[in-house]
């Protein structure tokens, strides 16, 4: 064992720095990458392929031509199909990838406004929640959502209650789809949101529960869902829906998310982000 580890460290030492500097960059990109897939259904058809790659040195060894063959151009055809099935998928990490590169602040501008506009966002939804009104509001963060707001109303208003509970009233021009905040204004209306590929939902969820986990799987928006059978709050962050919040407790949550993000100081990204913010929405 002891000569082992001494081989490994003589192989080291001989290696140029750029070579290392080589190797850990792409030990990272595949260990993002598959990060990226991990528990999607992309993982279980890397496993496949995996699997072919490995047995088509072995056929060749083994001399198994028919078998190498095959494997051979089932590979050739398998990476073709990849991108041509999970279009959604490689479409969801590479903007999961510019996210966590390229993040810009669109949030509140301070903390009084943010305090202010919170609080008059939880109202709205408080009230529309106790009518049963169902309304589905996305609060921009880091991630641009202009593609989202090109496909609604553009309103730049200033985010008052009284305006949000008439957006979302039955039978209104824009009551029937996604209003859009950021900015310190209420950007949009009517918007269309992408609907969730995750088959694992609850079937009894409807479509703006499904839109709401959509925009969550593709941007760090917080997204909040009124249902209109039973009046349940949810909200939606990092491709995950959570229900039945009370007024208070969807107040504290949404100030405590924002004021996370926008504390330089906090040593967390990515993964740790998504685990704090896990930990806060589980805390009772």
């Amino acid at each position: 064992m002891q000569d082992f580890i001494t081989i490994i460290l003589n192989s080291l030492r001989s290696m140029s720095f750029t070579a290392v500097i080589d190797i850990l960059v792409v030990a990272f990109i595949f260990y993002k990458g598959y990060m990226l897939i991990k528990e999607t259904r992309a993982e279980q058809l890397l496993k496949g392929i995996a699997f072919i790659v490995i047995l088509i040195p072995i056929s060749s060894i083994l001399n198994l031509s028919m078998l190498y063959f095959i494997l051979s151009k089932t590979l050739t055809i398998g990476i073709i199909s990849v991108v041509i099935i999970f279009q959604p998928e490689i479409r969801r990490a590479l903007e999961h990838l510019g996210r966590s590169a390229f993040e810009d602040k669109r949030g509140f501008a301070d903390e009084k406004q943010r305090n202010i506009y919170v609080s008059e966002i939880v109202t709205a939804v408080s009230n529309l929640a106790e009518t049963k009104t169902g309304a589905l509001i996305a609060i921009e963060q880091g991630t641009g959502l202009g593609e989202i707001i090109s496909s609604g109303t553009k309103l730049d208003a200033n985010i008052t209650a009284n305006l949000l509970e008439n957006i979302f009233v039955v039978n209104t021009p824009l009551h029937d789809g996604a209003t859009i905040i950021g900015r310190d204004k209420i950007i949009a209306a009517g918007c269309v949101l992408p609907l969730t590929n995750n088959q694992e939902i609850n079937k009894k969820l409807g479509t703006r529960h499904r839109a709401a986990i959509g925009l969550s799987e593709i941007s760090d928006a917080l997204i909040i869902v009124v249902s209109e059978e039973t009046g349940v709050i949810s909200l939606a962050i990092n491709g995950r829906l959570t229900r039945h919040y009370d007024k208070e407790r969807l107040r504290n949550i949404l100030l405590k998310i924002m004021e996370h993000r926008e504390n330089k100081n906090v040593k967390t990204a990515g993964k740790k982000v998504k685990s704090w913010i896990t930990g806060i929405i589980n805390k009772k």
